[in-house]
């Protein structure tokens, strides 16, 4: 089969497209033949060698949409032929993957394999930051970083959905405020002076909530725009900085700061994500939520879309197509 290979860390120049021998499933897990698949900002960091070590050549890539063509011996439920979405341990640039049962969906058949490929990471992600990490409620004012993204552009429409009085996000620069806006937020501000912006906006009460991915300055900043009561989750670190702040600034104004990473929750709680698929595939099938695909590219095109995320110039989510 074919598969975007990395054997060193580096740049965008690492990755290669190479001929290797298709994956066998083992007693608890399925093969699938990957149609689609996406580049996270977390496929950047671990072609950087940023993330856990590597033993051998990888393959990168944490979710794939695509049909099973085999299952292992004590696979229960699920059947050769099923369209699914997984999370497979060992990568999906890759033409068949391997998943384990608890980390494989059955797709609606609403669900077109764009979306799907697109659709895993950012709203299972954005489901769980809002109902079960923060536990939003109805009239509650949000702020999301890194509004323009995969992330940010979901979870501004789940708050929306979910009953939040104002969405606010912050970007890059003024070129992603439209992409921010059409998600449903009512503004899209820069990461200049972000915590006065905001401020201002809602007239000095500050936000209930605060999705943090970026970390360092930009979560230091955050509490300054934080009500009383009010929780931060923080739940990456794109900027490759660490943030911090004095525990004084938790205790007497009640705030709180919850941490969450999704890639832990696969490895640690998997069984958790069944029913957040469930409802996420409600949503999807009914046109509540839509997942923005910013770019598409093929396999061996794998070099421009890391280098667009990279680069920070990518709106939405970034699909690859393998098949």
């Amino acid at each position: 089969m074919k598969a975007v290979v990395i054997e060193s860390y580096g740049s965008s120049d690492v990755l290669q497209v190479m001929d290797i021998d298709i994956p066998r499933p083992s007693a608890h897990e399925v093969l699938i033949k990957v149609d689609k698949t996406s580049v996270n900002y977390a496929d950047i960091k671990n072609r950087q060698g940023l993330k856990k070590k590597m033993e051998g050549p990888k393959i990168l890539g944490l979710e794939a949409a695509g049909t099973i063509a085999e299952v292992g011996s004590e696979v229960k439920i699920l059947k050769v032929g099923q369209r699914v979405v997984a999370f497979p341990e060992k990568g999906s640039y890759a033409q068949y993957t391997v998943a384990n049962e608890a980390l494989t969906f059955v797709l609606p058949n609403e669900i077109d394999f764009t979306t799907a490929a697109a659709s895993p990471i950012v709203s299972f992600l954005s489901y769980q930051l809002l109902k079960d990490i923060a536990r939003m409620q109805l009239g509650e004012t949000v702020l999301i970083h890194a509004a323009a993204g995969g992330v940010g552009s979901t979870a501004i429409q789940m708050a929306k959905l979910f009953g939040a009085k104002t969405v606010i996000g912050t970007v890059s620069r003024e070129e992603k405020f439209s992409t921010v806006l059409a998600a449903g937020a009512d503004l899209a501000i820069t990461y200049e002076d972000f915590s006065s912006k905001v401020n201002e906006y809602i007239d000095g009460d500050g936000v209930n909530l605060i999705l943090d991915s970026v970390s360092g300055s930009v979560f230091e900043e955050s509490f300054a725009c934080l009500t009383p009561y009010g929780r931060i989750v923080h739940f990456g670190n794109t900027s490759n900085q660490t943030g911090r702040i004095p525990t004084t600034a938790l205790h007497s104004s009640c705030r709180s700061v919850l941490g969450f990473s999704f890639g832990t929750t696969r490895k640690k709680r998997p069984e958790t994500i069944k029913p957040v698929a469930d409802e996420v595939f409600k949503l999807l099938v009914n046109g509540d939520v839509q997942v923005k695909v910013g770019a598409e590219y093929s396999l061996y095109e794998v070099k421009k879309a890391h280098d667009m995320i990279e680069n920070r110039e990518n709106t939405g989510k970034i699909v690859l197509t393998v098949s």
